[in-house]
């Protein structure tokens, strides 16, 4: 049951990933690119979306003493940034919304290369007893095939006619969103019984990894306070689809895809309290000319 149940939840998770990357092609502009670059410190985001939270993941899990499966869903996610939902919460709190869609489809390109190294590297000491191997190879070939292939489909429809990326985009994004869902779904009914164990140290540390993470892509982002809150949104809530993909290709029948529901849960809620705060707190004490694309 747990490897039909893994199976599910790799085919939803491929179909979201690819649907949304495609949705994000269709979308984009080498314009809206430019401009989302040249609102944001992009390097300094980059530097702490791959290197700055998973390095504090890493240390998280040391200082409470997670254990293997424990730490490697926590790193998956801390691996993946800009989650999907980012340009959904951005609509929400009101702020950049072609910031938000810009990088939320170019960054996932990085991930399909970095996430699966920066896992193998940083993982590498807490699996000095594990009973599991993660194959990097392979999951960059996974990645590439669901996240490169299909964002460069997008892109060379958008080029080649406007009109049909126009009528594709929304029903993309409708099968592309069901399909997480239904994937969601899926993993927390297989792994209901794991999702108990996430409570205490995982969620602590994820919770902890999140708040730190977004006063970090806050502090990045730049001078435009929507356009910071959108850096901080996505350096924050990281991406369960790709995180769920990883581990039910390279860890299946294990309890790590649990983790990766349970930690991936804790971010939504906390991305929901923020866009609260925010729309409570600053939104509406902003100038009216402030940038809400």
């Amino acid at each position: 049951m747990g490897i039909d149940a893994d199976k599910i939840i790799q085919i939803l998770t491929t179909a979201t990933l690819a649907g949304l990357l495609f949705s994000s092609g269709l979308a984009l502009t080498g314009q809206s690119v430019w401009q989302a670059v040249c609102q944001c410190r992009i390097v300094l985001v980059l530097v702490v979306n791959f290197v700055v939270t998973p390095a504090l993941a890493f240390a998280l899990a040391w200082a409470l003493a997670l254990s293997a499966d424990q730490t490697t869903a926590m790193a998956l996610l801390a691996a993946a940034p800009f989650a999907p939902v980012v340009p959904t919460f951005t609509r929400l709190a009101r702020a950049n919304a072609a910031l938000a869609g810009a990088l939320t489809g170019t960054v996932p390109l990085l991930s399909a290369f970095l996430t699966p190294l920066i896992c193998k590297a940083g993982l590498s000491y807490f699996w000095k007893s594990a009973p599991f191997q993660f194959d990097a190879p392979k999951a960059l070939i996974v990645l590439f095939a669901t996240i490169t292939l299909p964002l460069s489909a997008g892109i060379l429809v958008r080029n080649t006619s406007a009109t049909v990326a126009s009528r594709l985009l929304k029903p993309m994004q409708f099968i592309s969103e069901g399909a997480g869902t239904l994937a969601l779904i899926a993993a927390i009914s297989s792994q209901r019984d794991h999702l108990l164990a996430a409570v205490g140290g995982p969620l602590v540390a994820m919770i902890v990894l999140f708040e730190v993470s977004f006063f970090l892509g806050f502090a990045v982002g730049g001078p435009d306070f929507p356009a910071r809150f959108v850096i901080a949104t996505g350096t924050a809530n990281r991406n369960i689809a790709l995180a769920l993909l990883i581990a039910v290709q390279s860890f299946p029948a294990s309890r790590i895809t649990g983790y990766v529901v349970a930690d991936g849960l804790a971010l939504i809620l906390m991305g929901l309290i923020h866009v609260g705060l925010w729309r409570l707190f600053v939104r509406n004490r902003l100038p009216a000319d402030s940038t809400l694309n």
